[in-house]
């Protein structure tokens, strides 16, 4: 198999990294990869010496969505092509080494492709075929090794779950999401006024009703219930709701 010449073929403007497989076995394996690739808005991938040749029906048709990923692959026949023009390598694997190699988390990893990218470096990530991983003269190439914090008893990745994972952490490091976020679903954060209004209406039911009680608890269990109203991250429409059941409380309705 002659190999597609890469370095004069990738475009790197987009300023990602590069996913090379090394002699992957399944069509259908290299789709997923290109579909966890895309999920996360990394667009280019490289293939070591497909088992099943290239182009592939089966990775096509499993790729389905990730089509910018599958048309911009280029094809190699060994390893050493693959990275030729990357300046920093990372390898995957779930095996101890006999080479001496920095080892990272796929956290700490992705930190570092960010901040090599970030200075104009070509940063490139190698998974093995699917039998058995990469080999050590493939890991030879590789300047630091990727190693996932798996269950031991069962440590095998399947190839496009282990890019699937690499992807997610590349992707989650831009920043550009929020750790957390609340769905205010047409309503806004009710503002302290509203929520020590409410508090105020419900320490003055409650308290008619002999809540407070003992006496010597009375000062502590109000701190807590205005506590609570403040934890509970209320909105506006949260608010008009308490007000509404208080109302009804207040007042029951005649039947």
């Amino acid at each position: 198999m002659s190999g597609t010449n890469h370095a004069e073929n990738d475009d790197w403007t987009g300023q990602v990294p590069t996913v090379v497989l090394v002699e992957p076995q399944m069509g259908e394996n290299i789709g997923a990869a290109a579909r966890a690739m895309w999920n996360f808005g990394l667009d280019r991938m490289r293939i070591v010496n497909p088992r099943d040749g290239w182009p592939n029906p089966k990775a096509q048709a499993m790729s389905s969505g990730a089509g910018r990923v599958m048309d911009a692959v280029t094809v190699v026949d060994t390893t050493a092509e693959a990275v030729a023009d990357l300046n920093y390598v990372f390898a995957t694997t779930a095996r101890s080494r006999d080479l001496a190699k920095e080892i990272m988390t796929p956290e700490r990893a992705m930190e570092h492709a960010r901040a090599l990218i970030g200075q104009g470096q070509k940063v490139g990530i190698m998974f093995g075929p699917e039998r058995a991983g990469l080999e050590n003269e493939d890991i030879a190439h590789a300047n630091a090794l990727i190693s996932v914090p798996v269950n031991p008893a069962f440590a095998s990745l399947n190839l496009a779950q282990c890019v699937l994972l690499l992807a997610y952490e590349w992707r989650r490091q831009t920043g550009e999401v929020p750790a957390q976020v609340m769905e205010l679903a047409g309503t806004d954060f009710a503002t302290g006024l509203e929520v020590q209004k409410l508090g105020e209406r419900m320490e003055e039911a409650l308290d008619a009703r002999g809540f407070f009680w003992p006496e010597d608890k009375a000062e502590s269990m109000v701190l807590t219930l205005r506590n609570m109203m403040t934890r509970l991250d209320l909105t506006q429409a949260d608010v008009r709701v308490f007000h509404g059941i208080m109302k009804a409380l207040e007042k029951p309705r005649a039947k």
